[in-house]
């Protein structure tokens, strides 16, 4: 038969420095949650989470390896450079965030009461977690837009922080529903609000920028996303303000945790949570509002 195309399968995909640190992820992840699943076990809220982080990474790491592998993703009406960076991002903070509660919850240095065995798996699950964050933050470094490079928005700095922010605002939300007694107040319900609006916005954002889909906007997507992330920087300083006021000042609440308040079922413990993570979306938002002013991005990559 006479070829019309080039070679069918892309070797590039598992040979170039990209393409190892995908296969070190999909090596790690497997062998982790296997670890996990075989002796080292998990329960509760912390376990399942850690557990859904390794399997998801996974899935997905497999899924891109076989579409660039098989040139597949050229079928895919998506931007999959786009895609690529998202989750890489997205996966480097999920991976560091699973490669920390596990050993902080599970991980003990004697055998008492689970047993040496179980133990040492629980060690040596964590180890391979701390190498899969590795990997992922590696592929990110990799594939990140070098300076006077034009390239997928996701790729840029500006785009990962996109991720980021929106990680974050995933903690946030969380510990809002902590008891965080939220509503007990106008101001603090403006603050979730802020919280909400900027959330929904930033995904709104990388959605589009992943689908390929905005050259289909009938307004200037990079000029948008510059004024949305000036309006996010405002809505924070306007949240970073009120919502350590109304939560630790004297006149509204309380300066100090108080002493009967429960352990992991206190609001003021939450509080303090949300107050910490607006200040550091705050400081993510201002970063990209910097680096949005000099990027230069293309949809379709």
């Amino acid at each position: 038969m006479e070829s019309t195309g080039g070679p069918y399968l892309n070797t590039a995909a598992v040979t170039s420095p990209v393409g190892i640190a995908r296969l070190l992820q999909m090596t790690f992840g497997c062998t982790t949650f296997s670890l996990v699943a075989h002796r080292g076990g998990f329960s509760a809220a912390y376990g399942t989470f850690c557990m859904f982080v390794w399997t998801f990474c996974f899935a997905i790491t497999v899924f891109i390896i076989t579409c660039e592998f098989t040139h597949l993703h050229s079928c895919l009406s998506i931007s999959w450079g786009n895609f690529t960076a998202a989750f890489a991002m997205l996966a480097t903070l999920m991976s560091v965030t699973a490669a920390v509660i596990y050993p902080l919850y599970f991980v003990q240095l004697g055998c008492y009461p689970i047993g040496c065995e179980v133990r040492d798996f629980r060690i040596a699950a964590s180890v391979f977690a701390g190498l899969l964050f590795i990997a992922y933050a590696a592929e990110v470094f990799l594939t990140r837009a070098k300076p006077g490079q034009v390239t997928s928005y996701m790729a840029t700095v500006s785009g990962l922080l996109k991720i980021v922010q929106a990680f974050v605002a995933c903690i946030i939300f969380g510990a809002l529903v902590n008891d965080s007694q939220h509503d007990k107040h106008v101001a603090t319900q403006w603050c979730v609000a802020v919280y909400s609006f900027c959330f929904v916005v930033t995904v709104v954002v990388v959605a589009f920028s992943v689908t390929g889909k905005t050259a289909l906007l009938w307004f200037p997507f990079e000029r948008s996303v510059v004024v949305y992330t000036f309006g996010a920087v405002l809505l924070y300083v306007s949240a970073a303000v009120i919502w350590p006021v109304f939560c630790f000042d004297s006149k509204y609440g309380s300066p100090r945790r108080p002493d009967l308040c429960a352990k992991g079922r206190c609001p003021w413990d939450s509080q303090l949570v949300i107050a910490i993570f607006t200040y550091v979306n705050l400081l993510l938002y201002i970063v990209d509002l910097a680096y949005s002013q000099r990027i230069r991005f293309v949809s379709h990559l």
